[in-house]
C-alpha cells in the first residue's frame, strides 16, 4: 500500500476542453477513485450510478458514480469515479492506477509503469 501525491489531470470525457490538474493522494488500498462532487459538477460529470460502499473508517454510504477522463504522466483512461464530499482531498484507487498500467514505488513515493503479464492458452 502507498500513500503519497501525485499530479492528475480529470477531465470530461465527453468534453475533452472541460478538464483541470489537481494533486490526489494515491491509495492503492482503495478501490475507487474519489473526487470532490462540486469539482466534478464544474467538469460537467453527472452521476451514472448509485452504488453502496464502505469507506475505509468501516461506515457504509450510497455513493454516486461517474465516468471521468483521468491523465497521468502522459497515460490516459477513462474510468470510473466516486462523488465524494465537499473538503476531501482528490483520491487515486487501485482501479486506476490498473488501468493506466501503473503500479506503486513505495520508497520513492512514485508511481511507475508495470509491466503486463498475459496469459495465453491454445
Amino acid at each position: 500500500m502507498g500513500l503519497f501525491n501525485v499530479e492528475v489531470t480529470i477531465g470530461n470525457y465527453q468534453q475533452p476542453d472541460r478538464s483541470t490538474s489537481v494533486e490526489a493522494l494515491v491509495d492503492s488500498g482503495a478501490f475507487l477513485s474519489a473526487f470532490p462532487a462540486s469539482l466534478l459538477s464544474e467538469l460537467g460529470v453527472s452521476s451514472a450510478a448509485r452504488r453502496r460502499v464502505r469507506l475505509a473508517d468501516g461506515t457504509i454510504r450510497n455513493v454516486d458514480l461517474g465516468q471521468v477522463r483521468i491523465a497521468i504522466n502522459g497515460n490516459e483512461v477513462i474510468t470510473q469515479v466516486m462523488f465524494n464530499e465537499e473538503g476531501t482531498q482528490p483520491l487515486l484507487g487501485a482501479l486506476v492506477l490498473e488501468e493506466l498500467m501503473l503500479v506503486v514505488d513505495p520508497v520513492e513515493e512514485r508511481l511507475v509503469p508495470m509491466e503486463a503479464i498475459e496469459h495465453w492458452y491454445r
